[in-house]
C-alpha cells in the first residue's frame, strides 16, 4: 500500500495532489512508523505553506500530531500540532476538521488523566459531528467518552453504553484499529466490574470481547493490539491462570517494542511484572517493574508510576530487603501526593482558614469579655457546639443514607442493563434505553434455525416435571453457548423448540456458515449426551434441525415484557425445514444449499410444498468439503 502511494506521489503533476498523497502516506504510517510518518507530514506542510494551501496545512499538522500521539510520551508536541491544526480548520470553517481535532484533543486529555477537559472537548466534537452526520467521527468520540468513564468505577455502565454505541458504526466502516480498541476496552470494563463486585461472573464477558479483539487483530501489527494482549493477560492473572497471562503479556511487550511505543512498552512490562509478583516469581517481577519505571516516568503516566512503585515495594518486602522497600514506599507516597496535589492544597487552605477564624475568636474573648460574660459565652458555645454536633450527625447520617442508596441504585441500574443485554441484542437494548422504543427493521438476508425434539410429549410423560425441565434446560444452555460462539442471535424458545437467527441486528457476510456450524454442533452435543443416556439405560432425546435463509422483519414487541422477534415467510420455511427433517440431521432448503454447496457436502432428500412459495427442495448437510 505504501509503495503504491509513493508511486502515485512520484507521478503526481499537481502540487495539491502531491500534498494529499504525502498526507495519506503520513496517515498510513502514523501508528507503526512514527518518525517516517512525521517526515511525510512535514513535507506536506512545507509544500502547503509554499502554495498557501490552508486545508493541506491543517491536515499536515493533524497527522504530524498523530505520529507524536502514538508514541505515548510526546503529549506536548502532540497538543502543539493539533492546536495549530484546529486554528487552521476554524479559519476555513471546515466543520468536519474542527470536530476531528476537538475529538483528538479530548482523547489526549483523557490519556493524561484530565477528565474534565477530556469530556469538554469530546462533547464539543460530538455536537459538531452529529450536526454534520459524520458517523465515523461520532464513533470515535463515543469511544473516547467511554474510555474516560472507564476510569470511574461508578460510571462503568455508562462506559459500556458508549462503547456499544460506537461498535456498530466502526464495524460498518470496517475501521479495524477502532474495532480492536473497543473490544480491548470492553474487556477492561468487565474485568473492572469483576474486581469491583468481587465476582467472576463478568470474566466470561471480558474474555468474549478480548478474544474478539484478538481475532480482529489477525494480520495487522498496530498499537491497538498491544492493549488487547495486555488486557487478556490481566484477566488471566485475575483468575490465577498465570501461564496464560504471562504468554499474552510477553506478546504485548514484544509488539510494543517492535512498534517503538515507549509508553505502551512500559504499561505492558508493568502488567507482566504484576503477574510475576502475584505468581511469586520475585526476580522476574523486579526485572519487569524496573524496565517499566523509566518509560512511564518519561511518559508522565502517574497512575502507572504509582502502581510500579507499589509493585517494587511489595517485591522487596517479600525478599526481606526492607531498606529498598521503604525507598519505593517513599516514592509511591510522593507520587500520590503529586497526583492529588490540588485536593491536598484545598484541604490545607481550609485548615488554615479555620485556624485563623479560631485565633480571632480567642482574641475577642480575651480582650472584650468579662469573666461573667465568658462563662455565659462558654455555656452558649457548649449548647451551640452540641447543636452543631447534632446537626452534623443528622447531615452525615443523611449523606451516608444517600451514598448507600446511590450505590444500590447504581447496582440495580447495572443489573437492569445487564438483564436487558441478556434478553435483547446490545444495539436494540441501547436504543430502548435512550429512546424508549426500538425501530423495526427489514433485513434482506437473515439465516433462521429451528430445533425441536422428536416425540417430546411421550418423553415428558415418562419423566417428572423437575427431571424434564433439568434435561431441557441443560440442552438449551448448551445451545445458547453454541449460538454465542458462532456470533448468532437467540430469538426465543417455545416449549421444546429453540429458534435463533444470523445476520441481525448487525448484518455480516458469514452468518449462514456460522448457522450451519451451529446446527452441526447442536447435533453433536445431543449425540454425545445420548451416548451417556444409552449407557445408563435412559430414553434418548432425538433432535431435528432446520435452516432457511431470506428476508425478515425484526423488532421488539411488548411493553411490560420485551421480546425481540422476527417475522416473514423465511421464518415459516425454516420451521418447515425442521418439522420435515430427521433426528440427528441438519435439514436445509435449496436456497441455503446453493450458497453453501462449495463448502459442505449435502444429500438431496426430496421436496416439500410451502404455502405461497410452491415446492422447495431439501438437503441434509453431511460434512465439510475436504480441501486438500
Amino acid at each position: 500500500m505504501i509503495d503504491s502511494l509513493k508511486t502515485v506521489l512520484a507521478n503526481s503533476k499537481s502540487d495539491t495532489n502531491k500534498v494529499n498523497t504525502l498526507i495519506l502516506i503520513s496517515k498510513k504510517l502514523s501508528n507503526t512508523a512514527f518518525d517516517e510518518s512525521f517526515i511525510y507530514g512535514a513535507k506536506a506542510l512545507q509544500l502547503s505553506d509554499s502554495l498557501n494551501f490552508v486545508i493541506g496545512q491543517a491536515r499536515a499538522y493533524k497527522w504530524m500530531g498523530m505520529s507524536y500521539y502514538y508514541q505515548g510520551d510526546k503529549d506536548v508536541e502532540t497538543l502543539d500540532n493539533w492546536l495549530k491544526s484546529l486554528k487552521l480548520f476554524r479559519e476555513i470553517n471546515d466543520k468536519q476538521g474542527i470536530s476531528n481535532i476537538l475529538g483528538n484533543i479530548g482523547a489526549l486529555y483523557d490519556r493524561s488523566g484530565d477528565d474534565v477537559k477530556s469530556i469538554e472537548y469530546s462533547l464539543q466534537s460530538l455536537t459538531i459531528a452529529e450536526e454534520q452526520s459524520d458517523m465515523f467521527r461520532i464513533a470515535t468520540v463515543l469511544q473516547n467518552i467511554g474510555v474516560t468513564y472507564l476510569r470511574n468505577l461508578n460510571k462503568l455502565h455508562l462506559s459500556v453504553q458508549y462503547f456499544m454505541r460506537a461498535l456498530p458504526i466502526s464495524e460498518k466502516f470496517k475501521d479495524i484499529p477502532s474495532i480492536i480498541t473497543i473490544y480491548a476496552n470492553l474487556g477492561d470494563v468487565y474485568l473492572k466490574l469483576a474486581k469491583k463486585e468481587s465476582s467472576v461472573l463478568y470474566i466470561d464477558s471480558s474474555f468474549f470481547y478480548l478474544k474478539k479483539g484478538l481475532k480482529a487483530s489477525e494480520n495487522v501489527e498496530i498499537i491497538n493490539t498491544v492493549y488487547v494482549l495486555n488486557n487478556i493477560g490481566k484477566t488471566y492473572t485475575y483468575i490465577e491462570k498465570f501461564d496464560s497471562a504471562i504468554a499474552y503479556q510477553k506478546l504485548s511487550v514484544q509488539l510494543a517494542t517492535k512498534l517503538k511505543a515507549q509508553q505502551d512498552i512500559g504499561k505492558s512490562a508493568l502488567g507482566l511484572a504484576s503477574t510475576y509478583l502475584k505468581n511469586g516469581n520475585l526476580e522476574m517481577a523486579l526485572k519487569g517493574f524496573l524496565q517499566a519505571e523509566p518509560l512511564l516516568l518519561e511518559a508522565h503516566s502517574f497512575e502507572e508510576i504509582i502502581e510500579t512503585y507499589a509493585g517494587l515495594k511489595d517485591s522487596y518486602v517479600k525478599k526481606g530487603d526492607f531498606g529498598k522497600a521503604f525507598s519505593y514506599l517513599t516514592l509511591e507516597t510522593n507520587y500520590k501526593d503529586t497526583l492529588y496535589n490540588t485536593e491536598n492544597s484545598k484541604k490545607v487552605s481550609n485548615l488554615q482558614l479555620n485556624y485563623n477564624i479560631s485565633e480571632k475568636e480567642k482574641d475577642i474573648k480575651v480582650n472584650e469579655l468579662t469573666i461573667q460574660k465568658q462563662k455565659a459565652t462558654r455555656n452558649a458555645m457548649a449548647i451551640g457546639i452540641l447543636l452543631l454536633m447534632v446537626i452534623a450527625f443528622v447531615i452525615y447520617r443523611n449523606y451516608r443514607i444517600k451514598v448507600k442508596t446511590n450505590i444500590i441504585l447504581d447496582k440495580q441500574k447495572v443489573q437492569i442493563e445487564n438483564l436487558m443485554l441478556n434478553i435483547l441484542p446490545a444495539e436494540v437494548a441501547i436504543e430502548l434505553q435512550e429512546h424508549g422504543h426500538a425501530t423495526p427493521r427489514h433485513y434482506e438476508s437473515v439465516s433462521v434455525l429451528f430445533t425441536d425434539f422428536k416425540s417430546f410429549t411421550s418423553l415428558s410423560d415418562k419423566m417428572s416435571p423437575q427431571e424434564l425441565i433439568e434435561e431441557l434446560n441443560d440442552s438449551f444452555m448448551a445451545f445458547d453457548d453454541i449460538v454465542e460462539n458462532n456470533q448468532l442471535e437467540k430469538i426465543k424458545t417455545i416449549g421444546d423448540a429453540y429458534m435463533c437467527a444470523g445476520g441481525i441486528p448487525t448484518p455480516y457476510e458469514s452468518h449462514l456458515f456460522n448457522m450451519i456450524n451451529a446446527g452441526l454442533e447442536m447435533q453433536a452435543f445431543i449425540k454425545e449426551k445420548n451416548e451417556k443416556r444409552m449407557a445408563e439405560g435412559m430414553p434418548l432425546w432425538e433432535l431435528r434441525v432446520g435452516i432457511h435463509i431470506g428476508p425478515v422483519v425484526a423488532g421488539v414487541v411488548g411493553r411490560k415484557k420485551y421480546a425481540y422477534d422476527i417475522w416473514g415467510s423465511t421464518v415459516n420455511i425454516a420451521s418447515r425445514m425442521e418439522s420435515n427433517g430427521a433426528p440427528g440431521r441438519v435439514n436445509i432448503s435449496a436456497g441455503v444449499y446453493e450458497l453453501v454447496k462449495e463448502v459442505y457436502n449435502c444429500s438431496h432428500r426430496g421436496k416439500i410444498s410451502a404455502k405461497n412459495v410452491g415446492e422447495i427442495d431439501m438437503y441434509f448437510v453431511d460434512e465439510k468439503v475436504n480441501v486438500a
